[in-house]
C-alpha cells in the first residue's frame, strides 16, 4: 500500500481511489461521524488541536474562576464579621465615655475592615433594646441622655452591618435580588 502526499496531507492511495470510484458510480459517500472526523483531524496534523485543547482546559478554567470568586466573597464576609465584632466591643467599652456611640462603633468597623468599601456598609445599632437603624451617627447632648444614656452597665449592645455581595465573573454579575452579606454581634456593657 503506498502513501501519497497532496495539499490535504498524506492519504492512502486505496482510500482515495475507492472514494473516486464511489463518486463516479453516482453513489453518495455517507458523512463521517463526529469521532471519525476528530480522529481524521488528529491524524492529518495539527488542524483542530487548539479547539480540542481549549475544550479540555475550559472546565478547569471555569472551576478555578468560580473558586476565586467564592474566595473573594468569603473574604469579604470574614472581614465584615470580624469588623462588626470589633465595633460592638468598642461601643461596649466606650459606654459612658462618648456622646456618639454609633459613630465610635462605625469608625471601629470601618477601621477593622480595610478591604471593604466603607461607603457601601450599612449599620444598625441596638442599645439596651432601643434600635438605631441605618445610621452611622446617633449623637446625644450628654453621656447620660439619648443613645449614649442607653449604654448603661449590664445592658447589651448589638451591632449589625450589611455589605453588598459581589459575585461578578468577567464583568457579568451573578448577584440575585441584591443579596448582601450580613453580620451581627452582641456585647455586654460592663
Amino acid at each position: 500500500m503506498t502513501t501519497q502526499t497532496d495539499s490535504h496531507g498524506p492519504t492512502n492511495v486505496l482510500e482515495r481511489n475507492s472514494a473516486r470510484e464511489a463518486a463516479s458510480a453516482g453513489s453518495r459517500i455517507a458523512p463521517r461521524s463526529f469521532p471519525a472526523r476528530m480522529r481524521a483531524l488528529l491524524r492529518n496534523g495539527d488542524e483542530g488541536n487548539a479547539l480540542i485543547e481549549f475544550a479540555l482546559i475550559l472546565p478547569v478554567l471555569l472551576l478555578t474562576t468560580g473558586i476565586m470568586i467564592f474566595g473573594v466573597a468569603m473574604n469579604n464576609y470574614l472581614q465584615l464579621t470580624n469588623a462588626v465584632s470589633m465595633g460592638a466591643r468598642t461601643a461596649a467599652i466606650n459606654a459612658q465615655q462618648t456622646k456618639d456611640p454609633c459613630l465610635v462603633a462605625s469608625n471601629a468597623i470601618i477601621a477593622a475592615a480595610p478591604g471593604l468599601n466603607s461607603s457601601l456598609i450599612t449599620f444598625n445599632f441596638t442599645f439596651n433594646g432601643i434600635p438605631y437603624p441605618n445610621q452611622s451617627s446617633c449623637s446625644s447632648s450628654s453621656v447620660n441622655t439619648g443613645a449614649a444614656g442607653n449604654l448603661a452597665s449590664g445592658t447589651n449592645v448589638t451591632v449589625n452591618a450589611t455589605y453588598p455581595l459581589n459575585l461578578s465573573v468577567f464583568g457579568k454579575v451573578f448577584n440575585q435580588n441584591n443579596a448582601v452579606l450580613s453580620a451581627s454581634s452582641t456585647e455586654l456593657v460592663q
